[in-house]
């Protein structure tokens, strides 16, 4: 037999069988499924659990073992967010059971078996035979919780910039809008400025080349009146100059309140005795019910507020017509009202009263800056007052000033 031994078979190791080749692999698929972070189920063409890795179970808070058999769609997927029945024949999982394409969904929920739910996204894909026979489907899930909350803070955020954008240009809009309308009210003081500083030195031009060419012709009584009249004018520029710093003052807010306890009945009465509120044709009328009036304001202030409105009560009305200064006091607030019988404001200047160099439409060649009305307004407000404007065209108008009685009671 020695002839034969060519024919021996080799030492080599027993080749694996087949089933135990299967084994393994299904042990490596196991061990896949085992690992993957990832919901991963099967289901056959009933839709009933085939397998189930641990991250499934997991996330829905069930035991591997009861799954299996179970439909699926009954265990996670029975309901809406918002708790409405579910149809199984609308679910897009079991729809990979009967047209046999993938379906990806990310706007749905899987519910626990406590019964609270998760946002998940999740793929159904059909199996098939090797023969191509579809035999069911395996849906991969995850839970999106974490990217829901991530995608809700970043929209949040993404809402409060757009929001804080939108500000900051409506607060551009209005910076440009306050900026343009600065301007104008500068071009407007510049142009009202200048016609008004024209008049006065025209004026005193006029008088001092007078005074020049006809000095030894003459009167003492002619070389007067130019000499007043070029006093009056310089006076007319320096209060508007005056104006112009006090608004100034204000606006920079540099300007202090200094109160004392002033007898508002002698404080009227001196000052319509002086020069610049006397109307020989028509006095102004003062009138009060109470015997004595006392209040804590700055003296400088309402002296500055009752002298213009007084002044413009005596500029739009004609010497003729009654101007009336009336003081009261109710409780704890003092009250003016300066009635004149002039020409009235119109119904159109009224929004703008007190806005800086705005003067009506109806004052003609009446002189005037705008500004008067807008101090008086500043200096209420300064102190803690209110002031109200009632008037008729060709009959006059009434301002009527209210004050707290204590500024620094109403300041505190």
């Amino acid at each position: 037999m020695a002839h034969n031994d060519w024919l021996s078979p080799f030492h080599l190791p027993p080749s694996p069988t087949v089933g135990q080749s299967l084994g393994q692999l299904r042990r490596q698929h196991q061990l896949i499924l085992n690992a993957v972070g990832e919901g991963v189920y099967g289901l056959d063409l009933q839709g009933n659990v085939t397998f189930v890795n641990p991250a499934a179970a997991a996330m829905i808070d069930w035991p591997m073992d009861e799954l299996i058999g179970q439909s699926m769609h009954a265990v996670l997927h029975h309901s809406h967010t918002d708790g409405t029945l579910y149809p199984r024949e609308a679910c897009p999982i079991y729809a990979a059971l009967q047209d046999g394409s993938i379906h990806r969904v990310t706007t749905e929920v899987f519910w626990r078996k406590d019964g609270t739910h998760f946002p998940v996204e999740y793929i159904s894909t059909p199996m098939h035979d090797e023969a191509g026979k579809l035999i069911g489907a395996v849906v991969t899930f995850r839970d999106i919780t974490q990217r829901r909350w991530a995608e809700a803070v970043l929209q949040r955020t993404n809402e409060e910039l757009e929001l804080k954008v939108q500000e900051r240009t409506a607060k551009l809009r209005q910076a440009n809008h306050q900026l343009q309308e600065l301007s104008e009210m500068r071009s407007r003081f510049v142009a009202m400025v200048c016609h008004e500083f024209r008049n006065p030195l025209n004026n005193i031009a006029l008088s001092v080349s007078s005074l020049n060419r006809y000095d030894a012709q003459l009167q003492p009584a002619e070389k007067a009146s130019y000499l007043r009249t070029i006093q009056a004018n310089v006076e007319r520029m320096t209060l508007m100059i005056d104006d112009i710093l006090v608004i100034g003052k204000i606006e920079a807010k540099v300007l202090e309140i200094s109160t004392q306890s002033l007898d508002l009945i002698a404080f009227c009465q001196t000052l319509l005795a002086e020069q610049e509120y006397q109307r020989p044709q028509a006095p102004i009328q003062f009138s009060c019910r109470h015997r004595q009036v006392l209040a804590s304001l700055d003296e400088r202030l309402l002296r500055s507020i009752l002298g213009n409105l007084l002044s413009n009560a005596i500029r739009y009305t004609p010497n003729h017509q009654s101007i009336q200064l009336r003081l009261s006091k109710r409780q704890n607030q003092l009250i003016l009202q300066v009635q004149d019988e002039g020409i009235g404001i119109l119904p159109v200047d009224r929004g703008h009263l007190f806005e800086p160099f705005y003067r009506g439409r109806n004052v003609s060649n009446i002189p005037g800056t705008g500004l008067g009305l807008s101090i008086v307004k500043q200096f209420v407000d300064l102190q803690h007052g209110s002031i109200t404007v009632k008037s008729k065209i060709d009959q006059g108008t009434i301002f009527t000033v209210r004050l707290p009685t204590d500024h620094s009671a109403a300041a505190s």
